[in-house]
């Protein structure tokens, strides 16, 4: 019996390829947001269709518990479904990150898995490298697991991957801006010299920028704004999704070297005249 499409000779899908963080692994190399969203049905629709198993909550702005009566996001996400890292987004010292990972550990009975973040200022949203050494220190210090938000600089990257962060996240543009990689040079030097996961946090926009970010070879990408502020957030959620595979499949199939001039497909040599 003919079967069409024809079926291939061998598998074509990459079936084991975790991404190990703080000695779990998970499938999904897609991390998402949580903000931003018009309600939290559309949060639930979004992160579902991501396909992400861990969720990133700013402890600031969002009910994980603290008002018990508002809504609270860990009823369409839960704990029990979702890996929930807290963030520290809107800190902008080491002393303000660190109280606020604290309550975060408290929230969610003593979780170590934390993402830092002390910002610089409003305008650029731009990291405070020194702040967010100071607050590293303390915070793997104290039991944390740390996931750090930094800039796109292969020293400092180097550096919180020695003080004991369990991964780094340098931005690829700024916070929500959607300009998508600016430096891809920088990003891969970190890869290059890489010893804890390397993903890209911030400046995402669409499907391809975070293909590119995968076929660089960085072991997953964070983003909110790029799918909650599109017009279709569930179906932009969809399309990171097959990005963030089709981008990380490409990294392991190893590309093509680039060249100036042509190269046929089939010899030159030995053509029928």
């Amino acid at each position: 019996m003919l079967v069409w499409p024809p079926r291939p000779l061998f598998d074509t899908t990459v079936t084991h390829d975790p991404l190990l963080i703080a000695g779990k692994s998970y499938r999904s190399r897609l991390l998402t947001g949580t903000g931003k969203f018009k309600d939290l049905e559309e949060t639930r629709l979004a992160t579902e269709a991501a396909g992400a198993e861990i969720v990133t909550v700013a402890i600031r702005r969002t009910n994980i518990g603290q008002d018990a009566g508002s809504p609270n996001l860990l009823d369409v996400l839960p704990p029990s479904r979702y890996t929930i890292l807290p963030n520290t987004a809107g800190c902008f010292s080491a002393d303000e990150a660190v109280r606020t990972a604290r309550l975060a550990r408290e929230l969610l009975d003593g979780a170590p898995l934390l993402k830092l973040e002390v910002l610089a200022e409003t305008k650029t949203l731009f990291p405070d490298v020194v702040e967010t050494l100071k607050a590293t220190d303390i915070l793997v210090r104290e039991g944390f697991e740390v996931m750090v938000y930094t800039n796109d600089d292969p020293i400092i990257a180097r550096e919180l991957a020695k003080r004991g962060c369990v991964a780094v996240m340098p931005l690829a543009a700024p916070i929500g801006s959607g300009l998508g990689i600016r430096n891809p040079y920088n990003l891969r030097t970190i890869i290059e010299e890489k010893t804890v996961p390397i993903l890209v946090d911030a400046g995402v926009g669409t499907a391809s920028d975070a293909a590119v970010a995968m076929e660089l070879g960085c072991d997953g990408v964070l983003m909110n704004t790029a799918i909650a502020g599109a017009q279709n957030p569930v179906l932009m959620a969809g399309a990171m999704r097959k990005a963030i595979e089709a981008g990380r499949e490409a990294f392991l199939a190893g590309r093509i070297p680039k060249k100036r001039f042509a190269n046929a497909s089939s010899p030159m040599a030995g053509l029928i005249e």
